[in-house]
């Protein structure tokens, strides 16, 4: 707001300048002293001043004065107010929308409001506690819209009498053109506007008396108005300070003489309220508010104000400040020093029990909260109201404190809030809970997905169960021809679960109890376990434990068994514990069924495996083999397959194949091709006629199958080996001295889409070299090329001596080095390592003869300066 303050030649009424008519003297003194009054006033001491009129003239309790914000804005501003504290006067109900309509119609709005309910009973309250009111605001009327509301809280429910409303609007009007409207004119306001004599008759029906007091000569002038509020009779003049000093009660002499003394010394307001004792011998309260007239010296010659009877609004204010005094919350107010200078009952208590008046809050040991003060300088300073939690020291509860500025301070609200902060504790903590509960489950859903085997179900409760719920032991029993069979536990000593194996289950038991009612049993110690099942044989109380809880274990149609999750300690189960160890009866349930039928099939596909491939390897005097398989992790059959296969004069064919995929389908195709290799191999044919003839073998199958396959025949009388490969990964040569050398034998495309002739090469075996033949699933994985598995398949064999008897230990190290998981494998894979040994023609038989290839074969590279990239990945 704009500072427009008063000059020398029109000391604070030229805004005023022809605000008058025609009138008595008397009335046109006491209007001149109302407007020299405010002479030398700021804007703001200006609104004070006119608010303290309209609080004096109406008996209110309170006012108020709101400001206009900016354009567009519809949010008005509180810029002084009167009687009661800012945050107690828009406390009341409907305040702000009574001040909103004032300012938007730009009309005057009388309006009851009230004061929510009071703890006791006081003057002034309605039935039920509420207290009663009425608010008056009038707006300041501006050049367009209203520039803001000047607004009086009047206790009761009466409106103001006709003469009250013309004063406010009265005033209203003087205090926008105070201002807004300095004037240079120099002529006294009364002089140039007929409207005065309005202001003139409302203060003289209001009551607010003036006075003028000669500080040098002792004089004092009291006006009509101000001779009836202090109950003088006019015809006793004249008056000096000594009849004033008498009027006033003992009681509030000292203060009263201290803030005229202290007005004098500092040049400043005068502002004072008292009882005062009339000569008819009633008392009553006034306030008195005045400003000094200074000589040329600056030396205070004159004291002139305004005096007004104050008995009501100080009834009132009382009242209500009983009603904050009593009220639950406590409240506590502090100046500009922060200085406390009004607590309630709730407030003090807080503060220590001792009277904390006049002492700064932050001095007070009782007021030691960590952010309070920071709080209170920043909302100070922003004139926002603003508001926190925080634990009180002196009791050790939460309140919720609320800071709200006032023009001449501080209030604060606290609100006590720990229950409900404890009820917040426990709802997060809840809900917290039933989080992790879920994400708990989530991931025990997650690892029992990924089980596959029974005994892996069971490993995954012992690990994520028992510690969740602190319990110490586990077994998983399950039910057969009505008899029980351990499936697995954890806790529990070798040989501790042997009794329950084979048992019949039999009635007046919790395992019976627990599966044939498909409801859980929990049995929080022996002692109750002895009173429920005082005839029951089991033998629960095994390995120590104290506390049981029995989850039948559910499958569609049947009961399939019990989960026992063992504690030993007793053990109280909570409701929450209970809902989960139920629905977790359920998951585990579904693991072990889905394992229990993995294993089923597993054992079946393995049978099967075991049937297709060779059960042993022949005994031969040109070879000696070893050899590996391993199905995929998923499925426990493939179309990986070896062999070897006696031919005549004492050569041996070694085969190794791989139908594309794994499953059934493949493992059967596997089976077809392996007994036509041993029937064509029976003819003696040459490896690229033989796999010439598998090829036609593959095309019948349809076009969905392609298969890799090496074969070859090595004679150990010459120690020549023939080689033809379709599709196939190369094989290792590990020479005697224990180097590696990859064979690069340039493959043809698949069975299944070769096209014959098929090349075919020749090489000579070096007398104790090791032949290693592999399938893809060796070498290839997601995480590694075939290339990179390769020549760590390479690495593993290098170095080592192939002495015939540890041929078979060499390869399940090399097959347990290269695939470390196998149950976490892709792809089946087979390794089979010969080591070739070489024959007098003496040594052989009789009646046998060697038998040369068909055809010329062209040799082999002996390179193995690198690995290959091999084309025969490309097919």
């Amino acid at each position: 707001m704009a500072r427009n303050g008063p000059t020398a030649a029109d000391p604070g009424g030229a805004a005023w300048a022809g605000v008058t008519g025609a009138g008595s003297s008397g009335e046109d003194e006491r209007l001149r002293l109302l407007t020299r009054a405010s002479a030398d006033l700021s804007d703001i001491e200006v609104l004070e001043y006119a608010l303290d009129q309209a609080v004096a003239g109406l008996h209110a309790l309170g006012g108020m004065v709101h400001w206009a914000g900016p354009v567009g804005s519809s949010e008005p501003r509180l810029v002084a107010s009167s009687g009661l504290p800012p945050a107690e006067l828009q406390a009341w109900g409907e305040t702000r929308e009574v001040i909103v309509r004032a300012l938007r119609d730009g009309v005057t709005v009388c309006a009851p409001v009230t004061r929510g309910a009071v703890p006791r009973p006081v003057a002034g309250t309605r039935a039920g506690g509420v207290l009663a009111a009425r608010l008056t605001a009038v707006p300041l009327p501006g050049p367009g819209t209203p520039l803001g509301v000047l607004s009086v809280l009047s206790d009761g429910t009466a409106e103001p009498s006709r003469c009250q409303r013309a004063f406010l609007h009265t005033l209203a009007g003087w205090l926008s053109q105070r201002l807004t409207k300095p004037s240079g004119t120099g002529r006294p306001w009364w002089q140039e506007r007929p409207a005065g004599a309005q202001l003139r008759q409302a203060l003289k029906a209001i009551k607010i008396g003036s006075w003028d007091w000669n500080i040098r000569t002792g004089e004092v002038c009291w006006d009509e108005a101000a001779l009836t509020v202090l109950g003088i009779d006019p015809a006793t003049g004249p008056h000096t300070v000594d009849t004033w000093v008498e009027l006033i009660h003992p009681e509030d002499h000292p203060r009263v003489m201290a803030a005229t003394e202290h007005a004098i010394r500092t040049r400043g307001l005068y502002e004072v309220e008292f009882r005062a004792r009339r000569p008819d011998g009633t008392t009553g309260w006034v306030q008195e508010r005045g400003r000094l007239v200074l000589d040329e010296n600056g030396e205070p010659i004159r004291m002139i104000g305004t005096v007004w009877d104050t008995t009501e609004s100080r009834a009132a204010r009382e009242s209500v400040s009983r009603a904050l005094r009593y009220m639950s919350d406590a409240f506590l107010a502090v100046d500009r020093e922060w200085r406390v200078i009004f607590v309630n009952l709730d407030a003090q208590r807080l503060l220590g029990g001792a009277d904390p008046h006049g002492r700064v809050l932050w001095e007070l040991p009782a007021a030691q909260v960590p952010e309070l003060r920071e709080a209170c300088l920043r909302a100070a300073s922003e004139r926002t109201p603003a508001s926190f939690d925080a634990q009180w020291p002196t009791d050790g509860r939460w309140y919720h404190i609320r800071l709200v500025p006032v023009p001449d301070g501080l209030t604060l609200y606290l609100a006590d809030v720990t229950e409900r902060r404890m009820r917040e504790a426990e709802r997060e903590a809840a809900e917290r809970a039933a989080a992790e509960r879920a994400a708990w489950l989530q991931e025990l859903t997650r690892a029992f997905g990924e089980a596959v085997t029974a005994r892996e179900v069971v490993a995954i409760v012992a690990e994520w169960v028992l510690p969740a719920f602190g319990a110490r032991g586990l077994a998983i029993l399950t039910l057969d021809d009505d008899r029980l069979h351990v499936a697995g536990s954890s806790g529990y000593g070798p040989g501790s679960l042997d009794e329950f194996e084979g048992r019949e289950l039999a009635a007046g038991s919790p395992l019976a109890d627990a599966i044939r009612s498909r409801l859980p049993i929990f049995i929080g110690s022996r002692a109750e376990y002895r009173r429920r099942y005082p005839h029951s044989a089991y033998p629960v109380g095994i390995g120590g434990m104290r506390a049981w809880a029995l989850l039948p274990l559910i499958v569609p149609g049947r009961a399939m068994g019990a989960c026992m999750i063992a504690f030993h300690r007793p053990h109280r189960f909570t409701s929450d514990e209970r809902t989960l160890l139920t629905a977790l009866s359920g998951l585990v349930a579904q693991a072990l069924s889905r394992a229990r039928m993995y294993d089923t099939e597993h054992n079946r596909a393995q049978e099967l495996q075991r049937l297709l491939l060779p059960r042993d390897l022949p005994s031969l005097s040109g070879v000696t083999a070893a050899a590996r398989y391993l199905p995929a992790g998923t499925t426990p059959v493939g179309g990986d397959w070896y062999d070897i296969i006696p031919l005549s004069s004492e050569r041996v064919a070694l085969v190794i194949g791989d139908v594309m995929g794994h499953g059934l389908a493949e493992a059967a195709t596997m089976g077809r091709l392996r007994t036509a290799v041993r029937t064509l191999a029976e003819l003696d044919l040459p490896p690229d006629e033989l796999l010439a003839h598998l090829n036609d073998l593959v095309n019948d199958l349809g076009d969905d199958f392609y298969v890799t396959c090496l074969y070859a025949v090595y004679d150990p009388t010459s120690g020549e080996c023939a080689m033809v490969s379709a599709g196939h990964p190369p094989p290792l040569l590990v020479h005697p001295d224990g180097t590696v050398q990859a064979l690069d034998l340039a493959p043809d495309p698949p069975l299944g889409a070769a096209e014959p002739p098929l090349s075919m090469v020749e090489l000579e075996l070096p007398e104790g070299s090791v032949l290693a033949l592999y399938t893809d699933g060796l070498v290839e994985s997601s995480a590694r090329d075939v290339d990179a598995g390769t020549a760590e398949l390479a690495r593993r064999l290098a170095g080592v001596p192939p002495v015939p008897r540890e041929l078979d230990r060499l390869c399940a190290s090399v097959t347990e080095a290269m695939l470390p998981e196998p149950h976490r494998i892709a792809d089946d894979a087979a390794l089979l390592l010969t080591r070739a040994q070489r024959l007098r023609r003496s040594a052989w038989p009789a009646g046998r003869c060697r038998r040369p290839p068909s055809r010329p074969a062209r040799p082999a590279s002996t390179s193995a300066s690198s690995l290959p990239t091999g084309t025969w990945r490309t097919w």
